[in-house]
């Protein structure tokens, strides 16, 4: 097996900007316009891949963008599931090159697939650059496999040497907000302070809070004041509500389970989490391995652990019935 598991095209969470006018039509009716063509081998359904993409609305609402983890998508080439759909545009690039594919939204969100919240237009705008292949061709699994875990591991170890710097590169554009390092390497910096006792262990800390990359871009937010105003998808079903945690079991990232214990009710604060302490080597879907996360959140409650709730009742073991003597 792979070390890290490939991330297999969804026809419904990748796509990329637009380019006004010279658009091609292809097979079921595709649009395409390819901005660079290395003249290199297309790639095939088989084929190991890493590429960059944009995916917009044809109202120019971007939906998802690559660029913003810092590190392309890496995946396995599938095989086109109808004709004109992205994969089959995929099959027109090769490493090096890049390309802009329209395509119908009744099209892709088809048979019940669930079109992004908030989602509106008639098109899906994709635009893709295809940044490294390695083909399968007559390679047999192992080597191909060998191949392909080199090379990936050659990206996160890159991706690991760059994470101090991108930290302190935060910490050096926002010095106003005297950050505090603890011994664990999380940085914090409170910009309102609470009052009162600090959450303790068992302790439930209610918050509001926005996650950020470094470079600002945000990607999960409580407060649909911030969505709006980062122009984020609404998503209907989201309450947009502080969340409850509990603090100090290990049921979120270190960083937080160590950070809300630093603070008391009525707290904001901006926490630049390592990823140490926060999904370390393996990453998250919404984000690459050695990601350093940036948290401005709030400490709206405190609930503690009610001390008059009963105690749950550890089973008894019950010891097996005596087997019968044979006569």
């Amino acid at each position: 097996m792979m070390k890290r598991k490939l991330m297999f095209l969804s026809l419904a969470a990748i796509g990329f900007a637009s380019c006004n006018g010279g658009f091609k039509q292809g097979d079921g009716g595709l649009l395409y316009n390819i901005h660079t063509s290395k003249g290199n081998p297309k790639v095939k359904e088989g084929d190991f891949m890493t590429l960059n993409m944009i995916l917009k609305t044809d109202k120019d609402s971007i939906i998802n963008n690559s660029y913003d983890n810092g590190q392309p998508i890496p995946t396995l080439m599938p095989k086109p599931q109808m004709k004109g759909d992205i994969v089959s545009g995929l099959g027109l690039l090769g490493e090096g090159d890049s390309a802009t594919f329209k395509i119908a939204a009744d099209s892709v969100f088809k048979g019940g697939q669930q079109r992004p919240p908030g989602f509106k237009g008639k098109y899906l705008v994709y635009t893709i650059k295809i940044e490294k292949v390695i083909a399968k061709g007559a390679l047999n699994e192992q080597v191909f496999r060998d191949r392909v875990t080199q090379y990936m591991k050659g990206q996160t170890d890159a991706l690991k040497g760059k994470e101090p710097a991108k930290i302190q590169g935060y910490l050096d554009a926002h010095k106003d907000l005297k950050f505090v390092k603890t011994a664990s390497g999380l940085n914090y910096a409170v910009t309102t302070p609470g009052a009162g006792a600090n959450v303790a262990v068992g302790d439930t800390a209610v918050i509001n809070y926005t996650l950020r990359l470094v470079t600002g871009k945000v990607l999960e937010t409580s407060s649909k004041e911030v969505a709006v105003k980062e122009k984020m998808q609404i998503n209907p079903m989201n309450p947009y509500q502080p969340i409850r945690i509990p603090v100090g079991e290990g049921k979120v990232i270190k960083g937080w389970d160590e950070a809300f214990q630093l603070f008391n009710k009525g707290t904001k604060a901006v926490l630049v989490v390592p990823s140490s302490l926060g999904y370390g080597d393996q990453g998250s879907p919404q984000m690459q391995p050695y990601t350093p996360l940036v948290f401005e959140v709030e400490l709206v409650n405190i609930v503690h652990p009610n001390p008059n709730a009963p105690k749950p009742v550890m089973p008894q073991m019950q010891m097996p019935a005596p087997t019968p003597a044979t006569k």
